[in-house]
């Protein structure tokens, strides 16, 4: 019994690290897409500074909303709050993965992004002062907007498992790695496969949700954290089907649209 909750606890934390790492990945391409935009318009030292205090705002955030809610906050009335935040998130993630993969919505591009960002800067001045000033606000507002819901997800994740160190340390993780990666390539993150990310992170982060509501409103899972992986799979085949299934009915009609015109 002992090495059967040991395993199942490991498997909660994997999932748990995939989850945060995850969603990280995904929201910091899109903010260092933006930084780099504004370091090669405006300067890196504004654009550093601007993203710098933007993750130190992010930091203090999960500080200040994670810790009272690990330590204080009643266990099952969070993880039902936390379950419906997480199933939300997750839905919404999940929805506009399928539909890029089914093609019926155009597919994120961060070199538009990127392109659309440095085009802003160039026409909006070029005085030192005003420079500096804009591309601080543009990359501190960059940084914290894409990181507002990886704090929401460290927080949440981290609070109802009493596991906030961890997935601080997952979401820091993703952060170096896009820092490292970003470097490498000079400006952008183009080449990840961002949509591909977005629905593995929405897979985990609806199992999660709807195992912390079953959690908090009393339901007993068979074999407690274990069931993890198996509603993981259970909600990415799903998704699986439902992106094959639209990509049928979509296709002839695009054809047939290429055909008229």
């Amino acid at each position: 019994m002992e090495l059967l909750a040991t395993a199942s606890g490991t498997s909660s934390l994997v999932v748990l690290v995939l989850a945060v790492f995850g969603a990280s990945l995904v929201e910091m391409v899109e903010a260092f897409t933006i930084v780099a935009a504004v370091g090669v318009t405006r300067g890196w030292r504004c654009s550093l500074q601007g993203a710098g205090a933007a993750a130190a705002v992010l930091a203090l955030a999960v500080a200040i909303g994670g810790v009272p809610l690990v330590r204080y906050a009643p266990i099952d009335g969070l993880r039902v709050a936390v379950g419906a935040l997480l199933l939300l998130l997750g839905l919404s993630w999940l929805r506009k993965a399928v539909l890029r993969a089914a093609g019926i919505v155009a597919r994120h591009d961060e070199k538009a992004i990127y392109t659309e960002t440095v085009h802003a800067l160039k026409s909006s001045g070029n005085s030192d002062d005003r420079g500096f000033v804009e591309g601080f606000g543009v990359a501190f507002k960059g940084v914290l907007l894409e990181g507002v819901e990886v704090v929401l997800i460290v927080i949440s994740l981290g609070a109802s498992q009493h596991r906030l160190a961890q997935a601080s340390a997952a979401a820091g993780a993703a952060a170096l790695v896009v820092a490292v990666i970003g470097v490498m390539v000079a400006r952008q993150l183009s080449e990840v496969p961002e949509n591909l990310l977005k629905m593995v992170v929405g897979v985990l982060l609806t199992s999660f949700g709807t195992f912390w509501i079953g959690e908090g409103a009393g339901a007993h899972w068979p074999g407690s954290n274990a069931s993890l992986p198996a509603l993981v799979g259970v909600f990415g085949l799903t998704t699986a089907g439902l992106v094959l299934s639209m990509r049928r009915v979509v296709r002839p009609v695009l054809v047939e649209a290429e055909v008229e015109s």
